[in-house]
């Protein structure tokens, strides 16, 4: 049982379920643990429960989902959006995930592939038991003299874990290539030993999508600490001051979508 999960009786509220909430949604940043995130369903997938986590309803310029599908469920038929490109990373489970119908590769748990516009692709269940998997879409923001980047299917244990900081205890996994300029955001793995933190509060121009992982700690978030734990998300927009502080005995990792690479619009 999770920390913040207390016990219930059939038919009946949790105990202590009036008045006590851990989820946030205020100007410039949002904390939404999961038990708040309800459930949806879209047209064009099958056998899935969608739980929408970061929308422009919310203010941010992206979208992301984690979507739950039951075994024989996922894509009715491959799918594609000629300007809007995705990314979608492995939670729990084996599914099927197929490239501009090339044959179907495993796709577990941290596995992940980014999709640039146009690409058609499939996302399928074929197994008997039940496959969580985070996706997002942005709108791809094209650059002078830049062609578009290529599909990317793989898994995290094929990316090295780097320190370009040299804080120790912090590890970096740049799913998508750093620095690379086509891209017009980065998806990263970040990991923390206890007792690990971030030098300084961060105040920057870029927006996140963060999904917790692994373990647990408190993040600061404009002027307050709230306390993260495995699958709560935080959405924060440009120019919110942040600090991750790991806590507990275990590594803490989370997920981070950040945008890059591209000048402001004004």
């Amino acid at each position: 049982m999770r920390p913040h999960q207390l016990p219930q009786m059939a038919g009946r509220p949790v105990v202590g379920a009036i008045g006590h909430n851990r989820g946030v949604v205020a100007r410039n940043y949002a904390f939404m643990p999961p038990e708040g995130v309800l459930v949806s369903r879209l047209p064009h997938w099958e056998r899935t429960i969608v739980r929408i986590l970061a929308a422009p309803v919310l203010g941010a310029r992206f979208a992301q989902y984690v979507l739950e599908i039951e075994p024989g469920g996922g894509l009715r038929a491959p799918f594609a959006e000629a300007d809007i490109q995705h990314f979608y990373y492995g939670l729990s489970g084996e599914a099927a995930f197929a490239l501009d119908g090339a044959s179907p590769c495993a796709f577990g748990r941290g596995s992940f592939a980014y999709l640039p516009p146009g690409t058609a692709f499939s996302l399928r269940n074929e197994s008997a038991a039940p496959v969580r998997v985070l996706a997002l879409r942005k709108r791809y923001e094209p650059a002078p003299g830049l062609a578009m980047p290529e599909p990317i299917l793989s898994h995290q244990d094929a990316i090295p874990v780097t320190n370009h900081t040299g804080m120790e205890g912090r590890g970096f996994q740049f799913l998508l290539p750093y620095g690379d300029l086509r891209f017009d955001f980065e998806m990263n793995l970040m990991w923390f030993k206890p007792g690990t933190c971030f030098p300084d509060v961060e105040t920057h121009v870029m927006e996140h999508g963060l999904y917790m992982l692994e373990g647990q700690g408190l993040y600061f978030l404009g002027r307050d600490w709230h306390e993260i734990w495995a699958q709560d998300f935080i959405w924060m927009g440009g120019y919110c001051p942040q600090q991750f502080y790991p806590t507990g005995f275990d590594d803490a990792c989370y997920l981070l979508y950040k945008n890059v690479n591209r000048d402001v619009a004004l």
